[in-house]
């Protein structure tokens, strides 16, 4: 013996004649769209646009105070390491304007000065040092930024003879 009522053809064509009616096309197209997309929390995004350079971007996240710039991510560094990292000066200025502390220490316990020494960076490490970066802050393995300048660095061989003799 059949149950009475509607059967689940019926139900599907309701869901469908429901759907198509109680939205307008940009609200479906919306829904379906948000359905489908993967959502980064803001910390990886953040990260991403100061890998990539995006001023912009960087500084709609921290003027809407989405991110923590004194967070420590998965990479093992803040978010002014990684703009050091990435070797944009801008970035690096926009962060410390906003707050980012220039003698933070990743996992390994470098400043983003041994980062811009390391890596090549005289402009950044110039500024980080008119900020008053700390030249002779070791990191876990004892190491002083100036000792991480590959000689042929010559800038930031230069820059350091200039800071060591004021």
């Amino acid at each position: 013996m059949k149950a009475a009522g509607p059967g689940p053809a019926c139900w599907k064509v309701f869901l469908q004649f429901y759907w198509l009616h109680s939205y307008s096309p940009r609200q479906r197209r919306r829904r379906l769209l948000a359905d489908r997309s993967v959502r980064f929390p803001n910390d990886v995004l953040f990260l991403d646009h100061i890998r990539q350079g995006d001023l912009e971007q960087v500084g709609r996240f921290l003027r809407a105070r989405k991110v923590a710039l004194d967070t420590i991510h998965p990479s093992g560094m803040a978010a002014l390491h990684e703009a050091v990292l990435s070797g944009n000066l801008e970035c690096v200025k926009l962060l410390v304007k906003y707050g980012a502390d220039i003698h933070q220490r990743d996992e390994t316990g470098w400043t983003p000065l041994h980062i811009a020494c390391s890596d090549g960076y005289p402009d950044i490490a110039r500024y980080l040092i008119s900020l008053g970066a700390d030249r002779d802050a070791a990191n876990n393995d004892g190491d002083l930024p100036s000792d991480l300048i590959d000689p042929d660095f010559k800038d930031l061989v230069e820059l350091f003879k200039e800071t060591k003799m004021d």
